[in-house]
C-alpha cells in the first residue's frame, strides 16, 4: 500500500468514526441502545485578582444571581473577581441514549441544579462526586442550571435526533 493510499484510508476511518458517533460506539441496534454514556464534568470557579494600585476596582455592579462575584479591595489593596461555571459547559448525547453525568464539585460549597425535562433536581457539593443518570429521550437543546449561581452557571445538553 502506498503512502498516499494509506493516508486516504486512515482519513476515511477517522471520518467514519466521527460521523458514526462522535467518538462513541459504532454499534447499532439493541446493543448500542443499552450502553450507558458517561460524561465527566466539574463545578468550577475561575478567579482573577490584582492590586488596586495596578488596576482600578470596577465601579459598575455585576448582574445579580450569585454567578458573578466581585470582592472589594482588602487591607492590602487586592481585589478579586470570579464566576461559577460547569466544565465542560456544552455536552452532546443522542436521542434514546442512557446518560450518566459524573460531576465533581471543585469550587462552591453547594450547587442545587436541574436538567429539565430529564432531571428535576440534583445537588453538587465541593469534594464530592455526584452521579446523575437519565435517558435522553427527547431531541433538542436543554439547559443545565445551577440555581445558586445564575446567570453564569448554565450549561447546555444537545440531544441529537435519532438517525
Amino acid at each position: 500500500m502506498t503512502r498516499k493510499v494509506w493516508r486516504w484510508f486512515v482519513t476515511g476511518v477517522i471520518a467514519l468514526v466521527v460521523a458514526g458517533g462522535f467518538g462513541t460506539s459504532l454499534l447499532s441496534g439493541p446493543a448500542a441502545a443499552q450502553a450507558t454514556r458517561t460524561i465527566y464534568m466539574a463545578a468550577v470557579e475561575p478567579k482573577g485578582g490584582t492590586q488596586a494600585t495596578s488596576e482600578a476596582f470596577p465601579t459598575a455592579a455585576l448582574p445579580p444571581g450569585g454567578g458573578y462575584v466581585l470582592k472589594a479591595p482588602d487591607a492590602s489593596g487586592r481585589w478579586e473577581v470570579s464566576t461559577y461555571q460547569w466544565q465542560p459547559s456544552f455536552i452532546v448525547a443522542r436521542e434514546g441514549e442512557q446518560v450518566t453525568l459524573e460531576i465533581i464539585g471543585i469550587n462552591g460549597a453547594e450547587h442545587v441544579s436541574s436538567l429539565p425535562p430529564f432531571v428535576n433536581s440534583f445537588t453538587v457539593r465541593r469534594g464530592q462526586l455526584t452521579r446523575v443518570s437519565f435517558t435522553a429521550n427527547r431531541a433538542g437543546m436543554f439547559p443545565i442550571l445551577c440555581v445558586n449561581h445564575q446567570p453564569t452557571m448554565t450549561g447546555y445538553l444537545l440531544v441529537l435526533p435519532r438517525p
